[in-house]
């Protein structure tokens, strides 16, 4: 009776962190390039009651007994799809249609950043950033300046940054970098819609927009969030009910166990 208890615990913790994982799902429902999350559940080692055996002496072969004791997490996976792009017709802000992250430079820690979130900005100095100032690279990993005293200014697919000087000359002053990653779900998320690379994404492939795989750059558009309200509202309550089940199971177990003390009465 105890083991249906502990079960029941086990499904109860496993259906709140799937309702942490979708409520922070439905927060992040406007953030630009946030990837949403998905719980899965695995059951846990099972209690073996009786071996199996095999088939002799003219008896057939038996199964194992075996009960479960309950299920845990089994991953939280960061599921890596296209958001659809929303137009802005803010010359900057980049949208990648396709595969690939921006590239940032990283003060803090060793090695760059990335993201999929293009509402960039220039700072006083006419650097390209993004909204916590962190630097966009450009494909050489060098920072990307546009010359305050030019007239105009465009990127292309490919991520070129054209402007046009007092003198009316266009001219190519730097290419956005992308990076691409063997697995991008094994990004790590560290906030600010940044991701930083894990043990398990793979070093990072600095590439050029539009080749080898890798996505082209939309500008004046922005990627929305992957989150789908209908689905999330779906799962959230399918784990509502799963979490009231499993409080039910530990409810009964407690019925029975008093209806076992009460026959000493």
């Amino acid at each position: 009776m105890l083991r249906s208890m502990y079960s029941g615990i086990a499904g109860m913790k496993n259906f709140q962190q799937k309702l942490d994982v979708i409520s922070n799902n439905i927060a992040n429902v406007n953030t630009q390039g946030f990837k949403k999350g998905r719980p899965t559940f695995q059951d846990m080692m099972s209690q073996q009651t009786g071996s199996a055996a095999a088939a002799e002496g003219g008896r057939g072969g038996v199964n194992a007994k075996q009960v479960g004791i309950g299920s845990e997490m089994g991953s939280i996976d960061t599921v890596d799809t296209q958001g659809s792009l929303q137009n802005t017709g803010r010359e900057l802000d980049l949208a990648i249609s396709g595969s690939g992250y921006f590239r940032l430079q990283n003060p803090t820690e060793e090695g760059e950043s990335y993201t999929r979130a293009g509402n960039f900005y220039l700072d006083d100095n006419g650097d390209m950033v993004n909204a916590e100032g962190l630097y966009v690279l450009n494909t050489d990993g060098g920072t990307i300046n546009i010359d305050q005293e030019a007239r105009s200014f465009s990127i292309d697919d490919v991520g070129n940054v054209n402007i046009v000087d007092e003198n009316n000359v266009t001219e190519t002053v730097a290419q956005i970098g992308m990076a691409t990653f063997a697995n991008p779900g094994g990004l790590e998320k560290s906030g600010g819609n940044v991701y930083r690379p894990s043990l398990n994404s793979g070093d990072a492939n600095n590439i050029v927009p539009g080749e080898n795989g890798a996505g082209e750059i939309v500008a004046g558009a922005l990627e929305m969030s992957n989150v789908d309200l209908s689905e999330e509202f779906t799962e959230m309550i399918t784990a509502q009910r799963g979490f009231q089940a499993n409080t039910r199971g530990i409810t009964t177990a407690d019925e029975v166990l008093q209806e076992l003390l009460n026959i000493k009465r």
